[in-house]
């Protein structure tokens, strides 16, 4: 592989001198691959410096271009905005509707797509009324089509005529969908008439009073915020420094007696202490009612009484020795 020339030497030092002062910047840096190729007149070309995302050339500064397409002159949106100083920007425009060229009159089907200059041409209100301009492709005709905010619809300006295929409800006895005209249509004054004497009598019987209690309330607690402001936040402090007391004595019974942090203790009063009394009284009498179940159910497990059950059995055996002398006594008289 052959040498470089001095010239190229030289331009390849600038350019990597330009892409390290310029990373300082925080500029993107710059990965240059270096091509040579044979030429006839000095056996090599000079090199090409390619940029693996972007080239950012030797003379470019951030803070004064603020961009590449800045720098180098050009639009974001590229050939779309080669007439933006007109107002005019290039955008796909879809028809909505079938037309007729008016220039070779030729059918156009609903659908087709058309780049289109697009231009704000007036308001209807706070909405923008935009002007589509396009090229017919059979022939060198133009057509424009506007939007109709105030019929939410599209309509032929010039240059086509629309096909219609629209149905009009009216027409077959029903309402009109975007009836923006006013209504001609003569109303009967009674009704009329008493539509008004019932609002006048809905503002004065319930708007107008309510409206009035409403200020009132308003300068009640606006009269004087400070002074208000004032009384509530005493409170909150008095409140707070009660809170603040009964929290240390509960937390000083807690560990006097060791118990649990989480147990709420409740407040020390006649009511309490009577709560406490009966729930204690209702303990105990469960308690003995349990003790007494206990008893009762030891001594039937442990069986009869050992005394009682010799007398038992003493008695039976005089009363069996009885019988047998009578017994005896009758046989002996047969």
């Amino acid at each position: 592989m052959g040498r470089l020339l001095p010239q190229e030497v030289h331009h390849v030092v600038r350019l990597l001198q330009g892409a390290s002062a310029h990373s300082t910047h925080s500029v993107t840096s710059v990965s240059l691959q270096c091509k040579a190729s044979p030429t006839k007149e000095s056996g090599f070309r000079s090199s090409q410096c390619l940029g693996f995302n972007k080239y950012y050339p030797p003379d470019y500064d951030g803070e004064k271009h603020k961009s590449l397409n800045a720098y180098r002159g050009k639009h974001a949106l590229g050939d779309r905005a080669r007439k933006l100083d007109k107002g005019i920007l290039i955008t796909r425009f879809e028809l909505p509707f079938n037309i007729w060229c008016g220039t070779c009159n030729n059918h156009i089907g609903m659908g087709v797509r058309y780049n289109a200059e697009k231009k704000k041409v007036g308001m209807y209100y706070s909405t923008p009324i935009y002007s589509f301009r396009c090229k017919c492709h059979l022939c060198d005709g133009w057509f424009e089509i506007q939007t109709d905010p105030k019929n939410t619809r599209y309509v032929v300006v010039s240059g086509a005529r629309q096909k219609d295929e629209e149905w009009n409800p009216e027409e077959n006895g029903g309402f009109a969908i975007h009836d923006t005209e006013n209504n001609s249509a003569t109303t009967d004054p009674l009704i009329a008439l008493e539509k008004s004497t019932d609002a006048h009598k809905h503002l004065t019987n319930v708007q107008i009073p309510r409206l009035e209690s409403l200020q009132d309330l308003s300068d009640h607690y606006n009269n004087d915020p400070y002074a208000r402001s004032a009384i509530v936040r005493k409170h909150f402090r008095a409140e707070k420094r009660v809170e603040a007391a009964k929290r240390a004595d509960d937390d000083r019974i807690k560990g006097r007696y060791g118990l649990p942090e989480t147990l709420k203790l409740v407040e020390d009063s006649d009511e309490a202490r009577n709560e406490a009394r009966e729930e204690w009284e209702r303990g105990r009498r469960h308690l003995e009612e349990q003790s007494s179940i206990r008893k009762a159910r030891l001594s039937s497990s442990a069986g009869p009484n050992p005394a009682a059950s010799l007398r038992e059995r003493v008695l039976g055996n005089m009363y069996n020795s009885k019988l047998v002398e009578k017994r005896v006594r009758k046989l002996g008289v047969r």
